[in-house]
């Protein structure tokens, strides 16, 4: 086998494992939304327990990224991923054969450690197989998936509901990481990143504030802004991330260095993905329930008439790729944001307790290729931005940032759709939806003006530290 051919199939195999694995990880955020009645009829427990199997996830996934990509960074990208995903697999199999609500929460937290892991890592080992030149591509079909797994997941966990049984949203990962696993320990490349030892001041301080943010934020629509681990959550959490910059500032190896954010290619690119996943989390938490409890589709039914929304961006995301190799991730993703924000300010503008599908049709499919086009050229900018020995670190704060965005986003527009509307009536869920949405579309627009603060350049365009800035990534053989 020639060398370009190995380095070929190298970049196929690095593909389609981190996709599957980001698709996995990314799926299970949203998924069990859909199955919560089902799953309580089995297992009982109260709505606060309920809640508790998505929110678990939520925390232990986006406290823990920024640490799991250090954890790569130091002991190796390749092993840590294998962990991650074997902690991951395990879990899902616990989670599925779970007999009680509080087993099945206990998994759920599990899962998101396993995720936390492998999730950042994705990025930084798909970086490592692809050339610079093709990189926007590869991007490309990376985000696609990812992105069809966050909008889709309330469609593959409602169908599996409706069709088999909830014990199957969990089930489904199991033979995906069986696979996998194997797979990447045989077809990926180890790679490191500076070799520093790890930061364990900046890493409880990031991850303790996280934590507290985090949870007030899933915690707040449910047991109010003002109860008391609430405001606790959200006090300390911020005192420590505070704390956090502060220490960073000054530390010799911090495990997020601030400097990054003098770059206004990173700093641009991380508002523009907190503020993305702020709107479009909120958007399809409540547009899902919509389709459902107004317009009364199954969950499978609601699922395939959002199809032109959460499947565009597996057409769209390639193409926007392939753009940001040529012209730069730039002008993609803001273009991809201000659609995103068009199409659910249309969405708004339309929705009543009778609208037909037709009226809905443009709006999804704006925001389809919206969400298409930011995927693909926001990884690119992120990964370019930064040396390489650094894309560990700056892979987990984006994934960090954005789940931070998303879980923000779930608890803004439920906070107005509960201020404006309700559940008692189709129409009444209207008149909270609506201004939720437009609030949803500012925001997703607040991101393309973000977008715009970043320079004008070729995402692909390399950086210029010197040569002592920037050792090359230690490499080992591809075993097999």
């Amino acid at each position: 086998m020639s060398q370009q051919t190995a380095r070929r199939g190298g970049t196929v195999w690095a593909l389609v494992i981190t996709s599957v694995a980001g698709f996995m990880a990314a799926l299970d955020n949203l998924v069990v939304t859909t199955a919560l009645p089902s799953i309580r009829k089995d297992l009982g427990g109260a709505l606060d327990d309920l809640e508790w199997t998505v929110s678990a996830y939520t925390l232990t996934f986006a406290v823990l990224l920024m640490f799991g990509a250090a954890l790569g960074d130091r002991f190796g990208r390749r092993r840590l991923f294998l962990a991650g995903l074997t902690v991951f697999t395990g879990a899902s199999a616990a989670a599925a054969m779970a007999t009680g609500i509080n087993s099945l929460i206990a998994a759920r937290a599990v899962q998101g450690v396993g995720a936390a892991i492998m999730m950042p890592l994705t990025l930084t080992l798909l970086t490592a197989a692809v050339p610079a030149a093709k990189r926007g591509m590869a991007y490309g079909i990376w985000g696609a998936v990812n992105g069809l797994a966050v909008a889709s997941g309330p469609l593959i966990g409602g169908s599996l509901t409706e069709h088999v049984s909830w014990h199957w949203i969990f089930w489904l990962n199991v033979p995906l990481g069986l696979a996998l696993l194997p797979l990447a320990r045989l077809r990926l490349a180890e790679s490191y990143g500076t070799g520093a030892p790890l930061d364990v001041p900046g890493t409880l301080l990031a991850s303790g504030g996280l934590f507290g943010i985090v949870y007030g934020l899933v915690r707040g629509p449910a047991d109010g802004w003002t109860a008391p681990l609430v405001l606790t959550g959200l006090f300390a959490g911020t005192a420590l991330l505070t704390a956090f910059v502060g220490y960073s500032l000054r530390a010799k190896n911090p495990m997020l260095p601030m400097r990054l954010f003098r770059s206004r290619a990173f700093s641009g690119i991380n508002a523009a993905s907190l503020l993305m996943f702020l709107g479009m989390f909120g958007s399809i938490f409540l547009l899902s329930q919509f389709m459902q409890g107004v317009l009364g589709y199954s969950p499978t039914e609601a699922g395939l008439r959002m199809l032109p929304w959460t499947g565009m961006p597996m057409i769209a995301a390639p193409i926007a790729g392939i753009l940001s190799d040529r012209i730069g991730g730039r002008p993609v993703v803001a273009t991809g944001l201000f659609l995103q924000a068009v199409g659910l300010g249309w969405m708004a503008s339309v929705v009543a307790p009778g609208v037909s599908y037709t009226a809905q049709l443009p709006a999804l499919i704006i925001s389809g290729m919206g969400m298409g086009l930011y995927f693909a050229p926001a990884a690119n900018l992120v990964m370019s931005s930064v040396r390489a020995n650094e894309q560990g670190i700056a892979s987990g704060a984006n994934n960090a940032l954005r789940e931070v965005g998303g879980a923000l986003g779930i608890a803004i527009m439920s906070s107005i759709f509960s201020a404006q509307g309700g559940y008692e009536s189709a129409q009444t869920f209207v008149d909270g939806l609506q201004p939720a949405l437009v609030t949803g579309s500012a925001v997703v627009a607040l991101a393309g003006l973000a977008a715009l603060l970043i320079p004008r350049r070729r995402a692909t365009e390399p950086s210029a530290p010197t040569p002592t800035d920037e050792p090359t990534p230690t490499l080992e053989p591809v075993a097999g």
